[in-house]
């Protein structure tokens, strides 16, 4: 119970820095600053991931994120969260998460089986910012 507390604290607190950011256009490009670091620069990943792109996230709001992807020219394109199986199916919710971006054109959702970082079984849910912003990220 004290970590789903933490957690959501987390969330919370994460989604506040992300959403006074966002005001600022901080997020935008390419690297969006503290307390965002680059997945690639912690885990054992690519820097720049086949769909996802290159990914930023605050530490303080894993497992879920959000997770902010970057194309090659270092334009935010999809907000990513991925929110553990096994943690919906108890019965955790994931509110308040924050957005990279207001403007979202599509939503994916998937399963993925686990990757550093992210173990467990979860679901990515990806917010693309722009019509073009997954054709970006595909490559």
């Amino acid at each position: 119970m004290m970590k789903h507390i933490l957690l959501v604290s987390s969330l919370v607190f994460s989604s506040a820095t992300i959403a006074i950011a966002h005001d600022k256009e901080a997020l935008r490009q390419s690297p969006p600053g503290p307390p965002f670091v680059q997945v690639s620069d912690a885990l054992p990943l690519p820097a720049f991931i086949p769909g996802l792109g290159t990914l930023f996230v605050d530490p303080a709001s894993l497992p879920a994120g959000p997770f902010l992807a970057y194309d090659h020219d270092g334009k935010l394109s999809a907000t990513i969260y991925m929110t553990p199986l096994e943690e919906l199916q108890a019965g955790s919710a994931f509110d308040g998460l924050g957005l990279g971006a207001h403007e979202v054109s599509s939503v994916d959702i998937y399963y993925n089986a686990g990757h550093p970082g992210v173990e467990k079984p979860h679901a990515h849910v990806v917010l693309f910012h722009d019509a073009e912003a997954k054709g970006r990220l595909a490559k």
